[in-house]
């Protein structure tokens, strides 16, 4: 069953159209990546599922029930809008890390927050802290940093920041993973070991969609790839089906670009 569906999302900014009819839909389980040039489209689609941007037409559905219908009144599609966004976690090119907390208060930040609204906060507030600060060691444990859990991020190297944040978008524990070019602020001895965490990810079935622009790892990693041109999904398929033989001429070209760059 379909975790996912996207159906005929359009994006526009003015009179500029960046995302034109985009459907797709994603199994629970797999994973899906999203290639494509610089400015075809693929981070603003990452942004419309987290509810970072809204899209002009389309819906977008989670477990058969529809988060977003552009057709809805502004006041519907607003509303709840922390909760839909529970579903997606999100790990952005720059980690996005808050600079004056340490690698596990980053991580236990939003289930502490969230945590206050529960009814039986007050009551139960010391336990209720203790497992979120236990979830917390073993994210960052999971991650291969369980020495640096009180350190700063300005004491980490990229790759450590950026598995802190991964760690922090799995603790609410969201449907679906998004990741946004986690590599591309790295330096290249520091790609691996991040590569290395999204791909042990995709061994234990967690539903992730990357944006990405390292194909051998988009080849290897994911279930299925969207090949983006100019706002509009211009072929997908079975990752390496697609990638060792596009069907399409634009597919065809940029992959080529690849493979000579």
């Amino acid at each position: 069953m379909a975790i996912l569906e996207v159906k005929n999302i359009e994006k526009h900014f003015g009179n500029t159209k960046v995302l034109k009819d985009v459907s797709f839909s994603l199994e629970e389980g797999n994973t899906l990546a999203i290639i494509g040039s610089s400015g075809s489209g693929k981070t603003t689609l990452l942004r419309c599922l987290n509810f970072l941007e809204t899209p002009n037409s389309g819906t977008i559905s989670v477990r058969d029930e529809i988060l977003f219908d552009a057709a809805w009144p502004v006041s519907e599609q607003e509303k709840d809008l922390r909760q839909k966004r529970l579903h997606f976690g999100m790990v952005f090119q720059s980690f996005n890390l808050f600079p004056q907390y340490t690698a596990l208060e980053n991580v236990m930040l939003a289930e502490q927050l969230m945590a206050k609204e529960r009814p039986d906060y007050k009551q139960n507030k010391k336990e209720i802290l203790a497992q979120i600060e236990e979830h917390g060691k073993a994210l960052l444990a999971q991650m291969g940093l369980s020495d640096r859990m009180d350190h700063y991020p300005h004491q980490l190297s990229g790759g450590q920041q950026q598995r802190v944040a991964i760690a922090r978008a799995l603790a609410m524990e969201p449907d679906i993973l998004c990741f946004d070019e986690p590599t591309s602020a790295l330096d290249p001895e520091l790609t691996g070991e991040v590569l290395k965490v999204i791909r042990s990810l995709a061994d234990h079935k967690t539903t992730m969609v990357i944006v990405t622009h390292e194909m051998a790892f988009a080849r290897d990693v994911a279930d299925h790839i969207i090949f983006m041109d100019g706002g509009v999904v211009v072929e997908q398929g079975p990752a390496k089906e697609l990638i060792d033989n596009p069907k399409e001429e634009r597919t065809k070209q940029f992959l080529s670009r690849y493979s000579q760059g």
